[in-house]
């Protein structure tokens, strides 16, 4: 595919900041690696334009792992000899024990751990039970005032419940969130691309961070990855599976390799701000930078190929189970 191009940089929603295209994942990433090899992939990422790095401290709900994956990033990054101004750094602020662990709590909890005083932006985390909006809207806005970052964004919200927190802001006059973070895949389209969410980006009032976009490693080619992997809405990961077949010829067709091919599908998307991907080795990094031409010389005629993988049509586009 030739060398590909420096990362370019998208604005991450109303007001947001120039983000670049693609950004690092945390969970199960760093923890995983050799620690000077952590090092290496971090400071090459950053000198090829790939400076956003979304970091969670891994402690609630279905994520009660007590990784250490934050703290080694905010020991890797500094070791890497890279400026807290020449990366974007996306928290994560979690709903599954909230408002008992506040965000106030999470923040310092989750700064003190990485090293650093502030994020620049933040993802409330998806839940299970019915979220009380104004109260996390003004939590939010709290946080903001407070310096601990600038913008924020819902992962995986029911649309609902999206639209509520807009309302919301809107007539208090807090901060709104500016993108949604969203599984989307060639697998997983409907949320994203379905009636509920696309109004919002078609309308520019919010952009698209797209994530899962292996589906835990099955469109890259690892179809029974070892590692924990994402939840499953829908029930469908068998018939993923059976795409990630589809997906490996398709790559072999234009001599690429299943993951760029899974990423540059997402890039086709005016909606897409940001792709978030984990990589545990500097080759896998490298490989997925091939995406960006891949979707510049192809882009069209690859999701015209692809669409029969769209696997959770019958899954609720409004995110509801």
């Amino acid at each position: 595919m030739g060398e590909a191009p420096r990362v370019p940089v998208r604005q991450l929603g109303p007001g947001g900041p120039q983000v670049p295209l693609f950004g690092l994942g945390s969970w199960n990433t760093w923890d995983r690696m050799d620690f000077d090899d952590a090092v290496a992939l971090l400071r090459h990422a950053v000198d090829a334009g790939v400076s956003l790095f979304d970091v969670a401290h891994y402690n609630m709900g279905p994520h009660a792992e007590q990784a250490r994956t934050d703290i080694i990033f905010g020991e890797a990054v500094r070791a890497a000899g890279i400026a807290r101004d020449d990366y974007h750094l996306c928290g994560k602020l979690w709903l599954w024990e909230y408002p008992t662990a506040g965000f106030a709590e999470q923040m310092k909890t989750s700064l003190e751990r990485i090293g650093v005083e502030k994020a620049d932006s933040v993802v409330v985390g998806d839940y299970m039970s019915p979220p009380d909006i104004p109260s996390i809207v003004t939590d939010v806005e709290e946080q903001i005032q407070a310096g601990k970052f600038d913008t924020w964004g819902v992962n995986n919200w029911v649309a609902s419940d999206l639209e509520a927190a807009l309302a919301f802001a809107e007539k208090e006059g807090l901060t709104p969130p500016s993108f949604a973070q969203l599984k989307y895949s060639i697998a997983r389209r409907t949320m994203a691309e379905g009636p509920y969410y696309a109004e919002h980006f078609t309308s520019g009032r919010l952009v698209l961070q797209a994530s899962d976009v292996f589906e835990g490693g099955i469109l890259a080619g690892r179809k029974f990855p070892e590692r924990k992997i994402g939840a499953d809405p829908g029930g469908i990961r068998d018939a993923i599976r059976e795409a990630a077949d589809r997906v490996a010829e398709v790559a072999q067709r234009y001599d690429a390799t299943a993951a760029q091919v899974a990423i540059a599908f997402c890039l086709t998307n005016p909606a897409v701000a940001n792709v978030l991907f984990g990589v545990s080795r500097l080759a896998q990094f490298e490989d997925n930078l091939g995406a960006l031409r891949l979707a510049t010389d192809h882009g069209a005629q690859l999701r015209a190929e692809l669409d029969p993988l769209w696997t959770d049509r019958e899954v609720n586009a409004d995110g509801s189970w």
